[in-house]
């Protein structure tokens, strides 16, 4: 019996929010398969903070680049920018920013 790949496509979706600025984060990139392994590679690289969602990042791979985020991902978006500001601040901390 053939064993089945059951490693799924990998997805990925950045986004962008700036308070005042805009009224919800916008998506400004999606990537899905080997691509979506790059960017992630070069999130890394960059230190830039990755938060891991795979039904999340999925949905968003069904919107467009430029999109801002639908109500209904509020909630989820709003812990990820409680995950990224956290990581902000240990940063600053850490080398003396604020």
């Amino acid at each position: 019996m053939k064993k089945e790949n059951t490693k799924k496509i990998k997805e990925v979706a950045a986004l962008q929010y700036t308070p005042g600025e805009s009224s919800a984060p916008k998506i400004v990139a999606l990537a899905k398969g080997e691509i979506a392994e790059k960017v992630i590679e070069k999130a890394k690289e960059n230190d830039i903070p990755i938060y891991e969602n795979a039904q999340l990042a999925q949905t968003l791979n069904l919107l467009n680049i430029g999109d801002e985020i639908p109500p209904e991902l509020y909630e989820v978006v709003a812990e990820i920018l409680v995950f990224v500001s956290s990581i902000d601040s240990r940063y600053g901390e850490k080398y003396g920013k604020r």
